[in-house]
């Protein structure tokens, strides 16, 4: 996953390069959601996640993405780059359904925890580009090139060693009638009206935190230092931490429950959005501190509610559910990351941020929508047995 932000990393690079604006450098991420969703509605139409073996299609497509993700240091100008980058989400759509879809063949009991290492080590994988950046005399062919050997590496990886584990999903031939069985189920619904309103808030602040802390720093010194290179470390930081908050969200909602953790998560994140504006300009450490918090809750949550849909939804449709779910998100995505910037330039940076706080809003109160209906279901099923 660490094709996602190999161009967003070096994206002053490619400004200087091609004499981009603000708004076309967020289109280089902006398109990467763009192809992701265009992947996962085909693969959701056509039942792909759950007709071809989930680790066949994992390597493919991540072989596939690396090869795109590569040819974005050949190509001549930034219309080009923007295909590649089209071309490296729609083969990303092939690695991060299956991939949370193979790991739940080996857990039941701790489905929540096996997903949520998952969902960590994607959030690594997505910083991974930044701390390459970081690192002293590294410039753009490094970064680009690191990722495609990682997304490599893997593909590598599943193809010789990934085996199904000892709770595989169904398989059944190809079906129209896959993705009305899982609109049907009202839980599903609400699993992920919730996380819409959580990727409504994901990825906008994944994308433009180094822009966000490169300006506060700026405004605490008088626009005369930006250090580059700490705030890729920073942004590195912020959102590779989330991994550590994927495994925590894993664990409580194991133990506590998943509506209780991703209500806990959106509010956190949700309060961030606020608190940004308020520290904006202020030292550094300051802000750092507010960055890791908000990087460690704004994921957290993200792996519950796949969760939710290979509980709720019948087992030969899990593939079909989780990716509808997933492009149903990421559709959602690319508003928030073009209306920040657009913000930003007209009233600054400083309370740019404070607008995804609405995404939280809205995902709390679909998952206690959620709790209540399952809450309800538990105390039906408790008085059959009684009766």
């Amino acid at each position: 996953m660490s094709l996602w932000f190999s161009a967003s990393a070096v994206t002053p690079q490619l400004r200087v390069l091609w004499g981009l604006s603000t708004s076309e450098a967020g289109w280089l991420t902006t398109i990467v959601q763009l192809g992701f969703v265009c992947g996962t509605g085909v693969a959701a139409v056509l039942n792909l996640a759950d007709v071809i073996p989930a680790g066949r299609l994992f390597s493919v497509s991540a072989l596939l993405g690396a090869a795109a993700n590569a040819g974005i240091l050949a190509v001549p100008g930034y219309r080009y780059a923007l295909v590649l980058r089209f071309l490296t989400g729609f083969c990303l759509a092939g690695v991060y359904p299956p991939a949370m879809k193979m790991i739940a063949t080996w857990f039941r009991a701790q489905r929540g925890l096996a997903i949520g290492v998952i969902v960590g080590a994607l959030t690594v994988g997505k910083a991974t580009p930044y701390f390459v950046r970081a690192m002293p005399h590294v410039g753009l062919r490094p970064v680009v090139l690191t990722s495609s050997l990682g997304a490599l590496m893997a593909a590598a990886i599943v193809a010789l060693w990934y085996r199904d584990g000892p709770f595989p999903f169904g398989s059944r031939p190809f079906s129209w009638k896959h993705v009305v069985d899982v609109v049907a189920v009202k839980e599903w619904r609400l699993a992920t009206g919730s996380y819409l309103g959580h990727m409504f808030e994901l990825y906008a602040f994944w994308t433009w935190i180094p822009l966000f802390l490169g300006a506060s720093v700026a405004a605490h010194a008088g626009g005369r230092f930006r250090a580059p290179r700490l705030i890729s470390m920073l942004a590195f930081a912020t959102i590779a931490i989330g991994g550590l908050g994927s495994v925590w969200g894993g664990l409580f909602a194991d133990r506590r429950g998943r509506e209780r953790l991703v209500s806990i998560s959106l509010f956190m994140s949700g309060s961030c959005c606020i608190l940004s504006g308020l520290l904006f300009g202020g030292p550094l450490w300051v802000l750092g501190a507010l960055a890791m918090t908000w990087g460690f809750f704004v994921i957290a949550d993200s792996a519950q509610f796949s969760t939710l849909v290979t509980e709720s939804v019948p087992p030969h449709t899990v593939g079909t559910a989780l990716t509808i779910q997933t492009s149903l998100g990421f559709l959602l995505t690319m508003l928030p990351m073009q209306l920040l910037p657009l913000i930003a330039q007209r009233a600054g940076w400083r309370w740019a941020f404070a607008i995804l706080a609405l995404g939280p809003v809205v995902g709390i109160a679909a998952i206690r929508r959620l709790a209540a209906l399952r809450a309800a279901e538990i105390e039906r099923a408790n008085l059959s047995l009684q009766t």
